[in-house]
Order: structure tokens, then C-alpha cells, then sequence
């Protein structure tokens, strides 16, 4: 804030804030003669906090001016984005003659004519929030027999019947326990007096030769790539349980462990490449060296190098419900990346389809796609604009929401791609021709100025209308690249905690490991156990990676 650090009292700060200050229009150049005439009259601190503080007022007052939804968008920016949910956007409004309803089609419950249909079993509300005994998929199970008693014996109450076998009843105990702990082992040794020789008893076969086994990379790596957590606090923690375990040592434990992963990583971008239908997207990352080495080529002025560093995400949607997540961080976009997958594929294999927003790096491949386009990125473009036009967005919104409604119908009817496709074309069909055609009368008829707020977003769905309403003309094509976006939290998650990477190895290793956790995620299978099972076996891996992939490590597994 302008005040913060400057030793104004609350109080005082609270009576500037009262009274509201004079309007000011000052152009960026009026500024940079401002600072020009300070510079030589304050001293070098004063005249730094000086170039903040107007650097500050520039940034706020062209964020202003540079939008038309003012403070909203001012607010949203700085406190991030509230919730997009229906429910909570629209209110109910007067219906007008300019805006249709949006309901001309029959949404699933309703009939043809508008009559209601007998609706499903709605599911039951979230309950107390405990978890039955089945979400312990992996824990032990302990079988506990009764003392002095078995079935067939006779009942030891009434003596006059016997018992028999029922149903168990489960019993689930958490304990609690450090990440990594250590065990000290106390070798007895002897020594000849004579000659010396010295006799040290042999450690437990059970026991790993180094000093860390496996699992602490396994754990290692779940917990800075998959939860997020920095090295430093894992640091920490480790300290305060009298387990110590350095930042560094962390990174030497992961990185020596990484050519198992890697090697599975190499394989999966293979498996990703046969598929048919791919998520792609972009998140901005920092990698300290590249960084450095761009700020050197730039004082030398040389020529400029590409400045973007991003994390692509990749999850490429296989048969049998099977999903590869794939990370990527450095210089290229999404589109160079899938671009990259893409050059894996098998000759002949049909043109897959790609799932991604508008924006144009995700489009830069040598490789052809069916490029579909996510709706959910055109409908957040009316989600600010409620506020400003509550009917034209009300109309937007609520025929978007009845796209996916008649989703919902189809998940929860498990039907084909085929099926799917032509219910959408018999229900979601009429609903978004018509807002096709609404959008052209609002331009047509001047009803929307082009160049507004309200005119870009609606712009937008025209420009991309082909690629939002894919799912209407190819069996199997999604409605928004929401797979894509899910899998990029994992990296902005790690960007919001640990802020960079150092060096592009740093991000390799993370790429690997996030890949392979996030996959086994969408899999379904445990990312500790799995990892442990690729770090316990590197030798099987590096011949045979193709064995041991999320979805069939546990049959090599079985046979190793």
C-alpha cells in the first residue's frame, strides 16, 4: 500500500482516507519528469521509495483505466476471482423482448411440451464427513479372533444354542507417525586381542545397504511434487521430530533417484501420443538460470530470446478410461509441447483431437489436430460482465448451463460416444443455434457496440464457435479443458509455495515426478506405493519401462 512503511498512525492514515483527494491526470511522461527533477534533490533511499510509490500509483490507475468493469475487475485482480457458479451470479430478472429465454430446448427432466417429468432419486446431501473403512484402500487389515470362543461352540449366555459366523464389525485406528523416520542399529563388535581382527555383526537382511532407502524418495517426492511443499519446510519439520533431513540431502536423494521415473516419463509421452482426444494448456513458471541468462543476453544487446517460461500441462485420455498427465517447464508453449508428443505417434493412427483455450501458442504444431476449444473460457468472459448486463449474461450463462445439463444426463447414463453425440445434437443443438443467432442480431441490429465489454465477449464466442460446439459434430469430444486446467494446479501450487525452480534439471525432475503422481492420480493408483515399486526395481525399469506403467506395475510387480 502508498502508506505502508511511511510512520503514519492508523488514525492518521484513517483521516486521509476520509476525505477524498483531489483527481490528478498525469501521463507516464509527466511522471518520468517528476522522478528526473527529484533524483538529484533526494537522497538515493527516499528517491527508491519515491519510484515505488508512483510506480505503484501508474500500475493501480492503468489497471483502472484500462478496463471497463472499474473496480470489479480492480478487486478481482488483487483478491482473486469469486465463485463462477450459477446460483450465485444470476438473480431472477424481468424477462425483456431483446433476450430470449433460454430454454427452448427440453432440458432432461422435462418433456417436449414443458411438462415436468417424474425426476429421478436426487442423491443424498454430504453427510458427517467421516470416511467408512473402504477409503482405506492400502491400510493394513488386522483379523482379530475372539478369546475362547469359535463358531459352532455353544453360546456361552443361555447354553442352549450355538453360535455361528456374522458379519465383522470394523474397527478403524489412525495413528500418527513423522514422514521420515530413522532407526539407529547398534552393531556388536569383537576384537581379537591377539591379532587384532575385528568381527561386526552383520546388519537385518530386511535393511537397506545405504543410508536412505527407497521409500524416503518415494515420500520425498510426494511431498514436494505432489503436495507442494518446499524442501526447506520438509527441513523443518524433520528437525522439530529429531529426524533431521537438510534441504540439500532432499535434493540429492531425488535426483539420484530419478532415472527409474524418468525412463517411465519417456514411456508415457509414447502412450500419450496414440491417443486420441489430448488436453493442453499454459502456466507461467520461473527457472532462476534462464532468467540470468536472459538478463545477460539483454545487457550485451544482443539478440532477444524467447522470454515466456511456462508449465504445460498435457493429459492425453486413453481407452479403457486410462489418463497420462504430462508436465512440461521451460521455453516452449503448450502447443510446441504437444507438438513434441504428437511426433511419438504411430503412422496411420487416426487425426486426434486437441482440447485447449483460444489462444494461439496452443496452436503452433507441425502436427494436424481437430482442434475443439472450451466453452467454460467463453462463459468466464460474462461472468464479470453480470453486474453491467444482467440479461444479455442471464441469457449466455443459463444456455450454457443447459449444455451441461444434458452432459450431466449423459455421464450419469454412462452412454456411448455415438449416443452422446446425438443426444447432444437433439438437445444442445437447438439451445446454442439459437444464441448463434441472437449473437448476430445484437450486432446486425446495433443492438451491442462492438468494441465494448460486452461486445468482445460476445465476439469471442462467434470468432471460436466452431471449436466450442465440436462436441455437436465429432462422438467423444469434451466441452472444456477443465482436465487440463485441474492438472495445472498441481504447478501452480508448486509455484505458489516454493516460487521457482533453479536450474532446468531442477525443473526436469519435477516435471517427471509431478507426471507420474498426477497420472497415477487420474489412475486411481497409490503414487507413494508406485514410485516406491519404480525405485525398489531400477534395473527391471530401465529394460522393460513399458511393464511397469501406473495402470500395469502391479502384475510386473507380482512376477519380480
Amino acid at each position: 500500500m502508498l502508506f505502508a512503511g511511511q510512520g503514519l498512525s492508523p488514525a492518521a492514515v484513517s483521516a486521509r482516507m476520509k476525505k477524498p483527494p483531489e483527481q490528478v491526470d498525469v501521463t507516464p511522461a509527466q511522471i518520468d519528469e517528476l522522478l528526473a527533477l527529484a533524483k538529484p534533490v533526494f537522497p538515493a533511499p527516499q528517491y527508491a521509495r519515491l519510484s515505488q510509490i508512483l510506480s505503484t500509483f501508474v500500475f493501480v490507475m492503468q489497471a483502472l483505466q484500462n478496463t471497463k468493469l472499474s473496480l470489479a475487475r480492480f478487486r478481482q485482480m488483487v483478491f482473486g476471482a469469486p465463485t463462477e457458479s450459477k446460483r450465485h451470479l444470476l438473480k431472477p430478472l424481468p424477462q425483456t423482448d431483446e433476450i430470449p429465454a433460454a430454454a427452448d430446448a427440453a432440458a432432461p427432466g422435462e418433456t417436449a411440451a414443458g411438462e415436468t417429468a417424474p425426476a429421478e432419486a436426487s442423491p443424498p446431501k454430504p453427510g458427517h464427513g467421516r470416511n467408512s473403512a473402504a477409503k482405506y484402500v492400502d491400510s493394513q487389515v488386522i483379523e482379530v479372533k475372539l478369546p475362547g470362543l469359535k463358531a459352532g461352540d455353544p453360546c456361552p449366555n443361555c447354553d442352549q444354542a450355538k453360535v455361528y459366523a456374522s458379519p465383522p464389525r470394523i474397527v478403524v485406528k489412525v495413528v500418527g507417525q513423522p514422514p521420515i523416520d530413522a532407526t539407529i542399529y547398534r552393531l556388536e563388535t569383537l576384537r581379537c586381542r591377539m591379532c587384532e581382527t575385528t568381527y561386526v555383526a552383520p546388519l537385518p537382511e530386511s535393511v537397506c545397504a545405504s543410508k536412505y532407502d527407497p521409500s524416503c524418495a518415494s515420500l520425498l517426492a510426494q511431498l514436494r511434487y505432489g503436495s507442494g511443499m518446499p524442501f526447506h519446510r520438509i527441513e523443518v519439520l524433520q528437525a522439530s521430530l529429531n529426524v533431521p533431513l537438510p534441504d540439500s540431502t532432499q535434493w540429492d536423494i531425488l535426483s539420484q533417484a530419478v532415472p527409474a521415473p524418468r525412463a517411465v516419463f519417456d514411456e508415457l509421452i509414447r502412450e500419450a501420443g496414440q491417443a486420441d482426444l489430448l488436453h493442453c494448456d499454459d502456466t507461467p513458471m520461473k527457472i532462476l538460470s534462464l532468467i540470468a541468462e536472459r538478463k545477460q543476453i539483454e545487457a550485451a544487446s544482443l539478440e532477444a530470446k524467447r522470454k515466456a517460461i511456462n508449465t504445460s500441462s498435457i493429459v492425453a485420455v486413453l481407452d479403457e478410461g486410462k489418463h497420462v498427465a504430462l508436465y512440461f517447464t521451460g521455453h516452449p508453449h503448450a502447443g510446441q509441447n504437444l507438438s513434441a508428443v504428437l511426433a511419438k505417434r504411430e503412422p496411420g493412427l487416426a487425426i486426434p483431437m486437441q482440447m485447449s483455450d483460444a489462444l494461439a501458442s496452443n496452436f503452433v504444431g507441425e502436427f494436424a489436430t481437430i482442434i475443439g476449444k472450451c466453452i467454460a473460457h467463453g462463459r468466464r468472459r460474462f461472468v464479470d460482465l453480470v453486474p453491467h448486463f444482467p440479461e444479455h449474461c442471464r441469457y449466455v450463462i443459463e444456455t450454457l448451463a443447459q449444455v451441461y445439463a444434458h452432459e450431466a444426463h449423459c455421464q450419469a447414463k454412462a452412454m456411448s460416444p455415438d449416443e452422446r453425440l446425438r443426444y447432444h445434437q437433439e438437445h444442445s443443438g437447438p439451445p446454442m443455434q439459437a444464441m448463434r443467432d441472437w449473437i448476430g442480431d445484437q450486432f446486425a441490429k446495433s443492438l451491442v457496440e462492438p468494441h465494448s465489454s460486452l461486445g468482445k465477449a460476445l465476439t469471442y464466442l462467434s470468432k471460436h464457435w466452431d471449436g466450442m460446439t465440436l462436441f455437436l459434430r465429432q462422438a467423444g469430444a469434451p466441452l472444456d479443458n477443465n482436465l487440463a486446467e485441474r492438472a495445472l494446479k498441481r504447478a501452480i501450487m508448486h509455484r505458489k509455495n516454493s516460487m521457482f525452480y533453479k536450474t532446468p534439471k531442477g525443473a526436469e525432475v519435477g516435471d517427471v515426478y509431478m507426471s507420474l503422481i498426477h497420472t497415477c492420480e487420474l489412475c486411481r493408483v497409490n503414487p507413494f506405493a508406485y514410485l516406491q515399486a519404480l525405485h525398489k526395481n531400477v534395473s527391471q525399469v530401465l529394460a522393460q519401462a513399458a511393464q511397469w506403467l501406473p495402470w500395469n506395475y502391479h502384475k510386473q510387480l507380482a512376477a519380480t
